[in-house]
């Protein structure tokens, strides 16, 4: 007797393979078989008549972690209630783990107020420990953030490494791969990243390729030297052997969007060398971002304290307005304040801001900076459509939401976060595989299923097989939707009538249960390590 059958559903297995129908039977958290199950018994029967069942969803790029939501609010429904079973953290340079102290926290005060953050661990393990005791509704894994890594070394200088801090570092990223952590980020636009040498990103890529771990870039240019900031990265797997993914690949402004040709040809390119490189990308014409990324470089150099003092210093002012000037950045159709100390411009276009207060939008910009202390965040339509269809179907792609589990409550907040938080995964297979058939069913799921699992190293997840973990999802083709907007992120989608997150419930006839039956996923060791 199975715990749970699948009963009548057309199975897309994640592996990119022609859908077939078959009964999907699970015990004990594993699926124990698949093929006609219809004179087998079960505690309970899923009735997928009509319906396809595929691998639940992996999230390659997730920032739940780094904006406290797997504490602050554990359910995480808006991922779960998308199809989501496993999402991956520590992205874009930044994760919980491993700390030295407290202060090397600071790499997320970009995005969360760390001032009153209590914390029990400092070591991955440690780290992962916890988590498993709060529960999850997903399965977790998580990357380590190497500008969390290098600010336990050099706090906020701003500098090259010294030899001993660089062997501190790496001592501790092994460390840390053999305590769980499935790679390494890299946030090269971010203050810690942008000063890291070349040798410096080789030494410790080298080191997670030989874990067999993987490492994920944001990279240091997404507008203008999109290829030149392609080309750097790739050349580092190259040198340094390591497995190599993209985040959210993008080129942000009208005068950027012919440089996705350029970077989808580089990856081509390098693949042809034998290099392993894959990308990720959220459905969305709009992005978001922190704030201060926008200034000139030189501006956040050394930090947070410093960054504020120049934002205050006349002279300074003058001449980072003038700097944001030159840039011809297009405030009136692009930066949307998305979430500020100040409730009262959330929502707000900069534009319509500076003409209410008769300043520039780069002046606004500073006071917005110095009045939410730095934690700000922007939304902006500034993507071209036609570069997502290019890149979802280029064979190097996957999808995710870039974006964190919440719940539809959160609105009280007056924050307003991306849709891609509720929307993302099944906005793609509404909007470009059922209307514009940019992907197949089959295509589409292979990328939300068995290739992001595939990269990050997450054994027996991500395909729908005998013996693999029992995480899937049961959707309805003809109605899965998002529904969530820039207008109003915080609307559930549509259509997913059932997730499985081994083998427990989390959604049952499209409502969320509150079974949090996620498991914490670690890199596994290997034998070499023992020798290395």
């Amino acid at each position: 007797m199975y715990d749970v059958i699948v009963k009548g559903g057309l199975i897309v297995d994640g592996t990119g393979a022609r859908g077939f129908d078959a009964d999907i039977g699970i015990r004990e958290g594993t699926i124990e078989a698949i093929g006609n199950l219809s004179s087998a018994r079960a505690e309970t029967i899923i009735d997928a008549k009509g319906k396809y069942v595929t691998p639940g969803f992996v999230d390659i790029n997730n920032h739940s972690d780094t904006h406290w939501q797997i504490f602050l609010n554990p359910d995480l429904e808006s991922l779960v209630r998308q199809g989501i079973t496993t999402l991956v953290g520590g992205n874009c340079g930044s994760s919980l783990a491993p700390l030295t102290d407290k202060s090397m926290l600071e790499s997320i005060q970009k995005w969360t107020d760390i001032r009153n953050l209590n914390l029990n661990w400092l070591s991955v393990r440690e780290f992962l420990e916890e988590v498993e005791q709060r529960a999850l509704p997903v399965n977790f894994a998580t990357l380590l953030g190497h500008g969390t890594l290098r600010r336990g070394f050099v706090r906020d200088e701003s500098r090259p490494l010294r030899a001993p801090e660089l062997s501190g570092m790496a001592k501790l990223l092994k460390l840390s791969l053999r305590e769980g952590s499935i790679g390494m980020s890299l946030g090269l636009a971010y203050v810690h990243g942008r000063h890291a040498t070349e040798h410096e990103l080789s030494t410790l890529s080298a080191i997670v390729g030989k874990y067999d771990g993987f490492c994920a870039v944001h990279l240091r240019n997404e507008g203008k030297m999109l290829p030149e900031a392609v080309t750097e990265v790739l050349t580092l797997a190259k040198t340094s052997g390591v497995r190599l993914h993209l985040s959210h690949l993008k080129a942000l402004g009208r005068e950027s969007w012919p440089h996705v040709d350029r970077a989808l040809y580089l990856l081509d390119a390098f693949d042809s060398q034998g290099i392993d490189v894959s990308f990720d990308l959220s459905p969305y014409t709009s992005t978001a971002s922190v704030l201060y990324t926008v200034l000139p470089t030189w501006v956040s150099d050394g930090g947070k304290k410093l960054m504020m003092e120049r934002l205050r210093d006349p002279s300074l002012r003058a001449r980072i307005v003038r700097e944001l000037r030159e840039e011809h950045i297009e405030y009136a159709s692009a930066f949307l304040m998305a979430s500020s100390l100040n409730k009262m411009i959330v929502r707000t276009n900069v534009l319509d801001i500076a003409k209410a207060e008769g300043k520039s939008p780069e002046e606004v910009i500073l006071d917005v900076l110095l009045a939410s202390d730095d934690r700000a965040i922007i939304s902006f339509d500034t993507l071209s459509e036609e570069n997502i269809e290019k890149e979802l179907r280029h064979p190097f792609s996957l999808i995710s939401t870039n974006g964190v589990g919440y719940a539809a409550s959160h609105v009280s907040t007056g924050e307003s976060v991306h849709p891609r938080s509720f929307g993302a995964f099944p906005r793609v297979l509404a909007r470009y595989v059922r209307e514009k058939k940019i992907l197949s069913w089959e295509e589409a799921i292979h990328k939300m299923t068995g290739k992001p699992a595939q990269k990050a190293g997450l054994t027996n997840r991500g395909i729908l097989a005998v013996g693999n973990f029992a995480d899937l999802v049961v959707l309805d083709p003809e109605t899965v939707e998002d529904h969530a907007t820039l207008d109003n992120p915080y609307q559930y989608p549509s259509g997913i009538v059932s997730v499985l997150v081994n083998g427990k419930h989390a959604v049952s006839n499209g409502v969320y249960t509150g079974v949090r039956a996620g498991n914490v996923l670690r890199r596994k060791s290997s034998f070499f390590e023992k020798f290395w």
